[in-house]
């Protein structure tokens, strides 16, 4: 299966040397490996060069966006970038941050299990961050979500949720589309993948109205809408982080910014939602 894998990278120096070296290693190379760096202001864009010299499948983009750190439009124009140069015969597309390190068998596992059934959309391993010296698992969402920062599409699958969202909940939605189209989605536990910047670390008042806000657009409701907040509220230990995602919904509401999904989307992710609550609870 031919690969392609855009990078987004804001001021990665510390992490994307290792981020590329577990992707150049890969027992299943990638065609396109494009990384685009977006206004980073550190050595992100030297340390790409000296892979780009020893690896003709990787590219490197320059672009100008700005400092601030916004989880979803920002990271998502900056992927588009990539993929605006990408040659699109693809099979798999993939978006990775630049803080991951891959098992060396990662790309050659998602083409088994895409291989396997036909009606495979997304296909991923698990994030495990370092905590008291041990690699453990990013718990910071279900074992049955994707992480964003681990994405990987069939090129069908891509094309029928209408590729990714510019907003803050791209990485929910994403998979809530591709299960109302009626895709599987994968996650294979033997595939560990580290993640070396814990999600969140770098996340800012605003942006975590925003996740609030994306609750909205994907029509959860406010009563969906408060119990993921309780839940991530928890898996924080902050009720601050609780009060800023009702708070962001109720801005939202206030607001009406523009939603994500139509109408029967909304009802099909809600029905799902719902049902993912009762099965916890019963």
């Amino acid at each position: 299966m031919k690969f392609y894998i855009i990078i987004p990278a804001h001021n990665e120096a510390s992490s994307i040397g290792l981020t590329l070296k577990s992707l150049t290693d890969q027992t299943l190379l990638p065609k396109e490996l494009v990384v685009v760096n977006d206004n980073s202001t550190d050595e992100t864009r030297m340390i790409v060069e000296e892979f780009q010299q020893k690896f003709d499948f990787i590219k490197l983009i320059n672009i100008t966006s700005s400092n601030k750190h916004l989880p979803g439009t920002k990271i998502i124009n900056a992927f588009y970038k990539g993929y605006e140069v990408i040659a699109k015969d693809f099979d798999v597309i993939c978006k990775f941050d630049a803080d991951l390190i891959f098992p060396l068998n990662y790309l050659e596992k998602l083409a088994l299990h895409f291989n396997t059934n036909k009606n495979i959309g997304m296909v991923a391993g698990y994030c495990y961050i370092l905590k008291n010296n041990q690699w453990v698992l990013e718990d910071i969402t279900s074992k049955d979500h994707i992480r964003g920062a681990l994405k990987a599409y069939k090129k069908d699958c891509f094309e029928a949720i209408g590729q990714l969202k510019k907003s803050m909940g791209w990485d929910t939605v994403d998979e809530l589309l591709a299960k109302y189209h009626n895709w599987n989605i994968v996650l294979d536990d033997s595939l560990h993948v580290k993640h070396l910047k814990p999600t969140g670390i770098s996340y800012n008042k605003s942006a975590k109205y925003l996740q609030g806000e994306a609750m909205y657009k994907m029509r959860y409701g406010f009563i969906l809408t408060f119990i993921t907040a309780i839940k991530m509220g928890i898996k924080k230990n902050s009720f601050k982080y609780f009060k800023d995602y009702v708070i962001g919904y109720l801005k939202a509401v206030i607001n009406k910014p523009k939603q994500l999904v139509t109408v029967e989307e909304g009802r099909f992710i809600r029905h799902l939602r719902w049902k993912g609550v009762k099965k916890k609870l019963f």
